[in-house]
Parts: structure tokens; C-alpha cells; sequence
């Protein structure tokens, strides 16, 4: 089933998801004052990086296995460091000033993103304890 008795998407309920999205938003309103010369350098990668974060969480959602899904999760994960980072690169050359709603509402999906890949992880733990199985996420709570 793609949508619930709600008309939502699963991925759609998710909190993470909604941070993540409303961080884009955030992004795009930040790159817009950027330097008409970094409209197709780092505005455009810093755009790409934050669109990606829900994008994964909700391909991930749609996938069939709990493996699967934790994949995507960790790219969510990887492609927030990514925005984190052009963001401070972008501060640093003078683009933008620190936000600290931006700041927040980053670090507020990294820790949302971290709460739903742990709680996955250890169900899928838990589900089958006798599993080679290791997180391909190094360490979780490093962003939480």
C-alpha cells in the first residue's frame, strides 16, 4: 500500500522526514542570496545535498527489507553532513551568515535520523539475534 486511509505516504509521517524537508526549504531560501557566480557551484551542490536527506529517507521507505532501508537511511545521514559542511563553507566565504534556526533544524533531523536508524537497527537485532550482521553506520550518536 503506497498511502494510508490519510491520503499520506509512509515516509510522510515520519517526523524525520518533515525535518528534512523543511530544511530544504530553508536551504533554497539561504542559496537564493548567494553570489550570482556560485549559482552553479556551491549553491547548486548545497541544494543537491539537502534535497537528497528525504529524498533517501523516503526511497528507503519504500524498500522491501529493513537492510535496505537502513541503506538509505545512512545516506540521508551522509548527504546532512554533506549540507553541514557547505553551509560552513558557504559561511566561511561570506554567502551566508550563521542561521541558527537552519543549525538547529540540522541538527534536529541528525537526531531524529539517528533515534529511526537505532530503533531499526536494534529491532533487526532483536528479530534475529544469531545474524552476522554489522551496522554499516560507524557511529550513530556521533551527530545526535
Amino acid at each position: 500500500m503506497i498511502r494510508d486511509s490519510q491520503k499520506q505516504r509512509p515516509h510522510e509521517r515520519l517526523d524525520v522526514w518533515r525535518d528534512a524537508m523543511a530544511l530544504v526549504e530553508s536551504i533554497y531560501r539561504i542559496t537564493a542570496r548567494f553570489p550570482q557566480e556560485e549559482r552553479l557551484g556551491l549553491s547548486m551542490q548545497l541544494r543537491r545535498a539537502a534535497v537528497s536527506g528525504p529524498s533517501n529517507i523516503a526511497e528507503g521507505g519504500a524498500r522491501c527489507s529493513t537492510a535496505e532501508y537502513l541503506r538509505f537511511l545512512s545516506m540521508a545521514r551522509g548527504s546532512l553532513a554533506e549540507t553541514g559542511t557547505q553551509l560552513e563553507i558557504g559561511g566561511r566565504l561570506g554567502y551566508c551568515e550563521h542561521d541558527a534556526e537552519t543549525n538547529d533544524q540540522l541538527d534536529r533531523t541528525f537526531s531524529r535520523l539517528n533515534a529511526l536508524i537505532r530503533s531499526l537497527d536494534t529491532a533487526r537485532t532483536v528479530r534475529d539475534p544469531g545474524a552476522l550482521y554489522e551496522s554499516p553506520i560507524p557511529n550513530p550518536e556521533s551527530h545526535a
